[in-house]
């Protein structure tokens, strides 16, 4: 039995806390005892543990860029002792053969595997260009021989952290996977989100949707802005917006409602906030946009829209450049 400990950024359920769910639903128990370090409770733990998965809350040096103020350094230093601590004791009881660390976010994962000697994956799933500060760091830390594969989840990322150098062997591309079964709504049921979720009283109204953390990055501005310009022509479209905002980023949100209404589309838009059986909202979406003003680094999104046999509208970057075949499988807008 191979002990592996995951230690994974957010206990969400967006793309990179579903890719971790479905590598762990798929793993083979009797071969591999999993458990997994969360930052906190969430629909992700919740998951887990309806899978058998032994999950711990822990502190995971969480990198990000309002960490290095006197306040929370204090508080980082805190963190990393007790999320040392958790990590010992855990690793007295369980004896790890390997540290996977899903995202570079987490720092936790490979401090411990290089203290204790064990050997450690890290799982990429971002595209980071700025503050160059930490795009120094962390091609850093990715060539450090504690790291026995580096995982990258599309090539473009691959791209960004090696850049022109010779691939290594322990570098390696493996692009996000989802499970193909889904519940299958019947007409009703679709009807009922489109009425009563998406507020569409018409039945041939086409609905547009943009599903995903409400970000600067995400494109939920620019999507309105050109949905105002389509509402002058015709009236028979909503668009939907499909997330929340990030913990303690609220103003994202009521940024995003103030432009609504500025707009004068509160009726025509709709924000839900974030919902784990996301299939069932797909089904009632007639299109998926995907309008990253940055890289995204996979986009599953889009692979969830066309699992779902959606047409998706994506920028012309990152992972979805991909995933999308231009006028095959979807379409790619310049970004």
């Amino acid at each position: 039995m191979v002990n592996i400990l995951f230690i994974h950024q957010s206990a969400e359920m967006y793309g990179s806390d579903k890719t971790l769910l479905v590598l762990l639903q798929n793993l083979d128990k009797t071969k591999y005892c999993c458990t997994v370090i969360l930052p906190n409770e969430g629909p992700l733990k919740t998951a887990l543990e309806l899978e058998a998965i032994k999950v711990v809350i822990a502190p995971v040096l969480k990198l990000h860029r309002k960490m290095f103020t006197p306040k929370n350094i204090y508080l980082l230093v805190k963190e990393v002792r007790l999320g040392f601590r958790i990590l010992n004791m855990l690793h007295k009881q369980i004896k790890f053969d390997l540290v996977y660390s899903n995202t570079l976010a987490v720092l936790l994962g490979i401090c411990f595997a290089r203290i204790a000697r064990i050997k450690h994956i890290w799982h990429v799933h971002e595209i980071i260009e700025s503050p160059k500060l930490f795009k120094v760091a962390f091609r850093f830390l990715l060539q450090l021989k504690v790291n026995s594969l580096i995982i990258y989840n599309s090539v473009a990322t691959q791209k960004i952290w090696i850049g022109t150098q010779k691939k290594l062997s322990k570098n390696v591309v493996i692009l996000n996977g989802l499970d193909a079964n889904f519940d299958k709504l019947s007409e009703n049921e679709i009807q009922n989100i489109r009425n009563t979720i998406f507020k569409s009283n018409n039945k041939n109204d086409i609905i547009i949707a943009l599903v995903g953390r409400i970000s600067r990055w995400k494109g939920q501005m620019i999507l309105l802005k050109a949905f105002s310009l389509i509402t002058k022509d015709r009236s028979d479209v909503k668009l939907i917006f499909i997330g929340s905002a990030p913990l303690n980023q609220n103003t994202l949100l009521e940024e995003l409602q103030l432009n609504i209404k500025n707009y004068g589309l509160e009726h025509n838009v709709v924000i839900v906030p974030f919902y784990d059986k996301i299939f069932d909202f797909w089904q009632a979406v007639d299109i998926a946009v995907v309008p990253s003003t940055e890289p995204e680094p996979f986009g599953l999104v889009a692979v969830e829209a066309m699992l779902a046999g959606k047409p998706v509208v994506a920028s012309n970057h990152g992972g979805l450049s991909e995933i999308i075949l231009n006028n095959e499988t979807g379409f790619l807008i310049p970004p």
